[in-house]
């Protein structure tokens, strides 16, 4: 059970906003150095959003080694071995086999191969006939897996104060931050892609739908899969199927209502789902920002900015370091790869709120301020 026992007098290192794996995985890594913590959510339930419709699938990018596909695996690296060691219960090290989409993607996957820079193996397409699964020439990352992600989520709020609250405003008096009749010294925005607190436009932070069947099968299935979808191992009984997929606001206009028909039309392709029966539908807004990369750091204040320096939509020298919002802070921005980056943002994050230890600047917010400000054509206008 999540600690509800919360007291209106108490005033708190930090709150926390948004339950998912974000926010959750930020809380983890300040309990651990001793901060006193509150988390709130507008839900009574953490990863009730976006986390909680994620097929949370820990296993490395591939590619041709660009900057992101490093930093990804940084923090895949960085995640397996986490919840290896701290919530093995609910990580399920499945092994997860990645699949080219189609022909021409099977001709890339040979450019990729001098990338991989995490343990794998080839798996043929003749070895994936004998395991029931159709596709081409492949790659299995053996020690990739899925999680559980609101036990996951649940387990990493063991001890931290949490309660359902909707937070409107926030307010900073007399040197602290007051959500309504809470008080901290420091504020955490891991709102996902609803930002109506402060102005966050240069962060470019963007929603896309997430859907999530839960399916009870007697396949056999011992190994989870992704081939644009991502497929589970057989868990107890359960095979999940999702997809980040839906760019829209309304996306339920786009899926005439059935966010699943469409995924589990290519799950069949890929895998025998005959006796499949849906348990559960899940549903939720997954954010990143413009470049793909996490946010993770100070708030810039965006307001006195353009005070100080009323022509730099125009190009205008800036000095740095850029004007902040006192102690407040984001982690947001971890994409269809939530469970991989959140544990290594959490602890950057926790590392620059306790210790003040600066943030890997692939992950500041600072990085995407001036361009935004250039560019933008809602500045232009």
């Amino acid at each position: 059970m999540l600690n509800q026992n919360i007291n209106d007098e108490v005033t708190y290192n930090t709150i926390i906003i948004g339950a998912g794996i974000a926010g959750c995985s930020v809380a983890y890594f300040l309990q651990a150095q001793g901060e006193n913590l509150l988390v709130v959510d507008r839900s009574g339930m953490v990863a009730s959003g976006g986390s909680g419709a994620a097929g949370a699938f820990v296993s490395p990018k591939i590619g041709k080694g660009s900057p992101l596909q490093r930093l990804t695996n940084e923090a895949y690296n960085f995640a397996k071995e986490f919840y290896t060691n701290n919530f093995s219960e609910y990580f399920h090290q499945t092994g997860v086999i990645r699949i080219p989409k189609d022909a021409e993607d099977a001709e890339k996957f040979a450019e990729y191969e001098s990338h991989n820079d995490t343990m794998y193996q080839k798996i043929t397409q003749e070895q994936l006939d004998l395991l029931g699964i159709n596709g081409y020439d492949s790659f299995l990352f053996d020690e990739a897996g899925v999680c559980d992600a609101s036990k996951l989520c649940e387990a990493l709020l063991s001890n931290i104060s949490y309660i359902q609250y909707d937070v409107k405003n926030i307010e900073f008096i007399d040197e602290l931050w007051h959500v309504g009749a809470y008080r901290s010294k420091n504020i955490v925005l891991a709102t996902g892609h609803e930002n109506h607190l402060f102005d966050m436009r240069y962060m470019g932070i963007k929603g896309t739908w997430g859907s999530r069947g839960d399916y009870r099968s007697a396949l056999k299935l011992d190994i989870s899969m992704h081939k644009n979808i991502s497929v589970s191992a057989n868990i107890d009984g359960i095979i999940k199927i999702g997809a980040t997929h839906v760019k829209s606001n309304e996306p339920c206009l786009l899926c005439r209502g059935e966010p699943l028909g469409e995924l589990f039309t290519k799950a069949s392709n890929m895998i025998d789902t005959d006796d499949f029966e849906l348990l559960e539908t899940y549903c939720g807004m997954r954010s990143g920002s413009k470049d793909y990369f996490p946010l993770v750091g100070e708030l810039i204040d965006v307001a006195e900015m353009f005070k100080t320096y009323p022509k730099i939509t125009s190009g205008a020298k800036v000095s740095k370091p850029f004007k902040k919002i006192n102690n407040l802070y984001v982690c947001n921005g971890l994409g269809g790869r939530g469970f991989v980056f959140g544990p290594l943002m959490g602890k950057i994050l926790a590392d620059c709120i306790v210790n003040k230890k600066e943030v890997d600047p692939r992950v500041n917010p600072d990085r995407l301020f001036l361009k935004w400000c250039r560019k933008s054509k809602e500045l232009q206008r």
